[in-house]
C-alpha cells in the first residue's frame, strides 16, 4: 500500500502538531506545507517536505490525498474548508459548537458537487468528547450530561482574542469551577448553568497605545466564546507571556451521571477524561486519525461531509477489521 500524502493548511501550533502526528504513523506522509506566511520562512522537520505559498491551493491536486486544515475556528475554517473542499479531500477542526450545522451544510454542498469526502470538527470537543456523549446517552437513557473543560490553555478562544483589534498575543485557559465539577461526580445531577460550571481567563498583551478598555469588553462581550462565562482579563507584557504561559496544557472530563433499577434506586457515574500536555499535539493526533478514515470514504466513492458521528471506529485505525477484532477477542 502506498502511504496516504498529506498535506497541511497553515503551520501554527495545530500545523506542528499535525506534522508530528503524521511522522508518527507509518501509513502518511507529509508532502506539503501550505502557508500565509513568507514560504522561506516555514522549515517543517522532514527534509522532502515542500512549502508552498496558500495562494497555490489548487496547483497541488495532484500531489496530497487528504488537506489537513491547521485555521482558527473564528474566521479562518468558516471560509477555507469550503474553498479547500472544492479541490481535496478535507479534514478541519471547526470548534464553534452553535455553528457547526451550518459550516457542515456549506462543506458538504461543495463537497459533493465535487466529490470529495470532508470531514469536520474533529479534535477531542468537538471529536472525542462528542462520542463519549453519544455512547454514555445510548447506554444510560435517563440521566444528565455534563462537559468540563480545563484547566488549559484554549487554542481556538485564545486565536479569537488575537483576532481583537489592538491584541498583539494571548493566552485563554478555561477553568472548571471545583465545587460544580464535585457535585456532579457525587451523583447529585445539579442543574448548572454555563457560567456556574466554567471561568475563562484570560491574558492579553495589548499593541503599544491600544485601547486596552476596548479590548476588555470586546473580549467580555464576545458571543460563542465569552459572553456566557464569568471571565477575567489580565493585560501584561509580552515577556511575562513568553515566560509565565508558553505552554499548552488543556483537558477535561465528560460526565453522565443517570440511574437504573425498577425506582431508580441504582446511580451510576460514567466519565471520559483526558489530561494533555499539549492540546495542538493532541489535536493533531486526532485529526491525523480522522484523514486516515477520509482517504479511506474517499477510496469506497463516498462523496460528501462527514463528522465524527458518522465514522465507523475502524476505518480511524490502521489496523484493519479483522485484527481489530482479534485484538478485542
Amino acid at each position: 500500500m502506498n502511504p496516504i500524502r498529506i498535506g497541511i493548511l497553515g503551520y501554527g501550533n495545530l500545523g506542528r502538531g499535525i506534522e508530528l502526528a503524521v511522522a508518527a504513523n507509518d501509513d502518511m506522509e507529509l508532502v506539503g506545507v501550505f502557508t500565509r506566511r513568507d514560504p522561506a520562512s516555514v522549515h517543517p522537520l522532514g527534509e522532502n517536505v515542500a512549502v508552498w505559498p496558500a495562494t497555490e491551493l489548487a496547483a497541488h491536486t495532484d500531489d496530497i490525498d487528504v488537506l489537513m486544515l491547521a485555521g482558527g475556528s473564528a474566521t479562518d475554517l468558516p471560509e477555507q474548508t469550503p474553498a479547500a473542499a472544492a479541490l481535496y479531500n478535507v479534514v478541519d477542526s471547526f470548534d464553534t459548537h452553535a455553528n457547526i450545522p451550518a459550516h457542515f451544510a456549506a462543506v458538504d454542498a461543495v463537497a459533493r458537487e465535487t466529490g470529495h469526502v470532508a470531514v469536520i470538527s474533529v479534535g477531542w470537543d468537538p471529536g472525542m468528547f462528542s462520542v463519549s456523549r453519544v455512547y454514555a446517552n445510548a447506554i444510560m437513557p435517563n440521566g444528565a450530561d455534563y462537559t468540563f473543560w480545563g484547566r488549559g490553555v484554549s487554542q481556538g478562544h485564545s486565536d479569537a482574542i488575537r483576532r481583537i483589534p489592538g491584541v498583539a498575543d494571548a493566552r485563554q485557559y478555561t477553568v472548571p469551577v471545583p465545587e460544580a465539577l464535585e457535585a456532579v461526580r457525587s451523583g447529585a445531577n445539579p442543574e448548572l448553568t454555563t457560567r456556574q460550571k466554567h471561568t475563562r481567563e484570560c491574558f492579553v498583551v495589548a499593541e503599544e497605545g491600544a485601547d486596552t478598555a476596548a479590548i476588555e469588553k470586546a473580549i467580555v462581550t464576545m458571543p460563542n466564546y465569552f459572553a456566557d462565562y464569568d471571565t477575567t482579563v489580565t493585560f501584561i507584557s509580552q515577556e511575562e507571556l513568553d515566560r509565565d504561559h508558553a505552554g499548552i496544557p488543556h483537558g477535561g472530563s465528560v460526565i453522565r451521571t443517570g440511574t437504573t433499577g425498577a425506582a431508580g434506586e441504582n446511580t451510576h457515574v460514567i466519565e471520559y477524561s483526558l489530561k494533555l500536555d499539549s492540546n495542538p499535539e493532541f489535536t493533531g493526533s486526532v485529526l491525523v486519525a480522522c484523514a486516515r478514515a477520509c482517504w479511506r470514504m474517499a477510496c469506497a466513492g463516498e462523496t460528501g461531509c462527514r463528522t465524527i458521528f458518522d465514522i465507523a471506529p475502524a476505518l480511524l485505525s490502521p489496523m484493519t477489521p479483522e485484527e481489530l477484532r482479534a485484538k478485542m477477542l
